[in-house]
């Protein structure tokens, strides 16, 4: 989902070497015009004739390949050749070609029908290469001319293959025939196994929970896993697997996605052994390494185990697999490594530079082999002869030596001019910022000198020249200021830590200090010491609500929730066994998200239920349940969630109708939306015309998705009204009834659905970048106009019919780069295109919620009214 980024064709970053052909028309139709949307030469590549002719594309590395976009030869509306269809041929060494089919087998791919739009094509299943062929086929044209876009990311496993025994059928009672089979492999198949080949163990998609289910439509039942059965494979209780890369690695770990319906006879596996082969014509190494895995009988979601390799080198790997259970299924599997260390038998040097100028990390390594010191002789051995090569020897180290002190003068010195020259033209900040960080369990510390309290507020819009959210900002987005050995993981772990680790109290910023200044640590306890640490950047007082998703729903005033007891929670306690699980909805950090069945819930309710007919139905509901081995954090967050919740009574926002607080684990029971998500809803669906009545097509109409606004823009008034900050305003968080009313609610984090929406660090923290205002992200501030401009990109969502993510042709990191462009505000900040089917006045609407200034941001109050 997050792997489609342009590799160069249409940029010039794929060089004209790198573009062949098997023939062409005229030396101006040749394989190097075929860009898109350029019009070099005369405008695109043409083949001399049809036979089997194909472009080819050498992509420089292995590439995990996802979307192609074709055009025809426009040539400034002089030329009238395109491609209807085209096949997909590629290679992963440039020998051993293999052609591309989908999942249902079919291997042609949809072509163009004009010569100036361009055709994007998703690639179902991916493609794993490095060389890829397109072969034009066309029923009419006698000609046919091409221009192309290859999308992707690069292969960073390095896996070229991997052999494994075939997949089986399984026929569980009462259910159909689930084919577990490899159905997307593109090696051979012979005597029950696979070779030489990939497919859908890394293909990028993740099996579901119930292996009966697929991401796919019109697939077979088991289609997502590959699954055999213990019995089936004799009596040796293992599967065994072999892994071939493209280079020698030193493995660090292996990730292999496994089923756990263990009440269908499924378990992860119970232990792996892998070996070892540094080279292919190798023998395997004797020492395996040995995991053993804990199993897991009361959670039945599939999960990824991960395996720990020690770091051992190899080209090739053959593991075996323990069986748990009767089954063992397996969806994806992925290899982590390091880079080969540099180790000959002189001294080896490099240095690893950090993103911004100004700061990097220089490492030494001198490795010495034996041939340089030998062994000492005993007494009684005999002296070397005098003309052995130990003074040439002696001689090269020198040597070596005198080299490396003369590059790390050299270096010092280009840090010392650099610094010089740096100071000259940036006399911006007043005082220096240094930061120091590491991740959000240590310490924090911005050290600024103190400065005279100001008149202007915390949230103001825009701050002060010299104020410290301004240095602070400068000091992320000014090269070279923030000194910090990774600038963009520190800066945004910073804002994780304001996100997920809760927010001062008045009275703790006080007792450090106050204000802004420089904290008197000796006279802090080590919580306010942490907390003081970091500006306060809110309109009000908040705590945090660290409940199921590990993050916040709503940030609120703390003195709503300064105190909790039982009688402060006014929904009422529901018996824990009238609530029959039906499906996990979703998982977050703290606890899980169910869909369950609650009996006798109307009556329970009484009159007044907000519960809508159900007409004989049984009441769905969605459960979110803590863990009852959460921390006692966690624990008190989810209490004031359920305190804060009950007291929320609006027809747009998510409502708590019970609890089941008298024991353990912890469950807030709500409303549950027949119809999922706005973002699932919308990318099912086109826009309403003749053609979808025709073919009765689902569609909706602008006057629907102009509804859709209304009433997020209600229930966003409504919270901003209560000093509500909601922090993760999209599509994804907004839910939809039976009778299409749209609620405002939090599951989007806890669903691995949506997981590409947010930027993850480390496994640390999860931001939902595309949708964060640039102070969000820059100075961890977070108000109702932040949520403003969230809700812009909510808008953008809702009229793109949620077939795009926001900035997607930008990766996580040029978005961050980008909030720092709104800083500069010098006009090159990058902002969301308008969506065809949005009327001007309404993306002007939406360009006012992405102002760079707070105050030039309208209110929800303000858009509702416009809407």
């Amino acid at each position: 989902a997050h792997c489609r980024y342009a590799l160069g064709m249409e940029d010039g970053r794929i060089p004209d070497e790198a573009i062949t052909a098997s023939s062409q028309w005229y030396k101006t139709t040749g394989p190097q015009y075929a860009r898109l949307n350029q019009e070099k030469g005369d405008g695109a590549w043409c083949p001399e004739h049809l036979d089997n002719q194909y472009l080819q594309v050498d992509l420089g590395r292995l590439t995990f390949l996802t979307v192609v976009g074709t055009q025809g030869r426009f040539a400034r509306n002089t030329g009238n050749e395109f491609t209807s269809a085209y096949r997909l041929n590629y290679s992963r060494d440039g020998l051993l070609w293999k052609s591309w089919r989908n999942r249902l087998g079919n291997a042609l791919i949809e072509g163009n029908k004009n010569t100036y739009a361009s055709v994007i094509n998703d690639l179902h299943p991916p493609i794993i290469t490095r060389y890829i062929r397109l072969l034009p086929v066309t029923k009419h044209s006698p000609t046919v001319c091409m221009r192309v876009e290859l999308y992707g990311c690069p292969w960073e496993d390095g896996l070229i293959s991997y052999s494994a025994p075939e997949g089986q059928y399984m026929m569980p009672p009462g259910s159909p025939i689930a084919c577990l089979n490899d159905s997307t492999y593109d090696g051979v198949r012979e005597r029950r196994r696979l070779s030489g080949g990939m497919g859908q163990l890394t293909d990028g998609v993740i099996g579901l929970d119930d292996f009966l289910k697929t991401h796919q439509y019109h697939v077979w039942p088991g289609y997502d896993y590959l699954g055999w059965k213990n019995d089936s494979l004799g009596t040796q209780g293992y599967v065994e697997m072999e892994f071939v890369f493209d280079r020698q690695r030193n493995f660090t770990s292996m990730k292999v996605h496994s089923n756990n319906m263990f009440r269908s006879g499924v378990k992860i596996f119970s232990a792996v052994s892998c070996w070892f082969k540094p080279r292919l014509i190798a023998s395997w190494e004797p020492e395996p390494v040995v995991f053993k895995t804990v199993l897991d009988d009361k959670n039945p979601s599939a999960r990824y185990v991960t395996v720990s390799l020690n770091r051992r080198a190899a080209k090739s790997l053959r593991c075996r697999f323990y069986f748990a259970d009767v089954w063992m299924m397996f969806s994806e599997i992925s290899f982590q490594s390091v880079k080969d260390e540099i180790t000959t038998t002189t001294t080896a040097f490099y240095y690893s530079k950090s993103k911004l100028p100004g700061s990097f990390t220089v490492v030494f390594k001198l490795h010495l082999t034996s041939e340089f010191f030998p062994a000492a002789p005993s007494p009684s051995a005999r002296s070397p002869p005098e003309d052995s090569n130990t003074p040439v020897l002696i001689g090269c180290l020198v040597t070596i030596i005198l080299l490396l002190v003369i590059i790390i003068f050299l270096i010092l010195w280009c840090q010392y001019v650099c610094k010089v020259l740096e100071k000259a033209p940036r006399q911006i900040l007043d005082e220096e910022v240094t930061v120091r960080l590491s991740s959000c369990s240590d310490t924090i510390i911005l050290q600024t000198p103190p400065v005279p309290p100001r008149s202007s507020h915390a949230g103001s819009a825009v701050p002060e020249p010299g104020s410290s959210e301004e240095q602070t900002a400068r000091a992320v987005t000014k090269r070279g200021s923030l000194r910090i050995h990774n600038p963009l993981y520190d800066l945004l772990l910073l804002t994780s830590c304001h996100m997920t680790s809760g927010w001062l109290h008045a009275s703790s910023r006080t007792a450090c200090g106050g204000g802004y200044a420089e904290p008197d640590i000796t006279q802090c306890t080590p919580h306010q010491c942490f907390h003081s640490s970091a500006p306060h950047y809110a309109e009000t007082d908040i705590v945090r609500l660290q409940g199921v998703t590990g993050s916040n729903m709503y940030a609120v005033p703390a003195l709503t929730v300064d105190s909790l007891t039982r009688k402060d929670i006014s929904a009422a306690e529901f018996p824990r066994q009238q609530l029959i699980f039906r499906e996990k909805l979703g998982e977050g950090q703290f606890g899980e998200v169910h869909l369950c069945e609650a009996e006798g819930l109307p009556e329970f309710l009484g009159e007044g239920s907000p519960l809508p007919e159900r007409d004989g139905h049984s009441v769905l509901v969605a459960v979110k349940q803590l863990r009852a081995d959460a921390t006692s954090q966690a624990r008190n967050d989810f209490l004031k969630e359920i305190k804060i919740m009950s007291r929320l009574n609006d027809p747009n926002i998510i409502r708590l109708l019970c609890v089941c607080v008298s024991s353990d684990p912890l469950c807030m029971v709500t409303e549950y939306m027949e119809n999922g998500d706005l973002n699932m809803f919308l990318s099912q669906r086109e826009i309403e015309s003749t053609l979808t009545h025709a073919n009765n097509i689902p569609s909706v109409s602008l006057s629907d998705l102009l509804h859709m606004a209304v009433q997020i823009s209600s229930g966003m008034k409504y919270l901003a009204s209560l000093n509500f900050v909601h922090r993760d305003l999209a599509t994804r968080n907004c839910l939809l009834d039976r009778r299409l009313t749209i609620k405002i609610a939090d599951f989007g984090m806890s669903r691995n659905l949506y997981s590409s929406d947010y930027y993850r660090i480390q496994g640390r923290a999860v931001l939902p970048i595309r949708w964060m205002a640039w102070e969000s992200i820059l100075l961890g501030k977070f108000t109702t106009a932040s949520d403003v401009w969230a809700f812009g990109v909510t808008l953008w969502e809702i009229f793109t019919l949620c077939k795009e993510q926001p900035y997607s042709l930008l990766s996580d990191e040029q978005v961050i780069e980008n909030t720092g462009e709104f800083f500069r505000n010098q006009g090159r900040q990058i902002f969301l295109y308008a969506p065809p089917l949005c009327p001007p006045s309404l993306f002007e609407l939406m360009m006012r919620c992405w102002s760079r200034d707070i105050h030039d941001r309208p209110n929800f109050e303000g858009l509702y009214r416009a809407l």
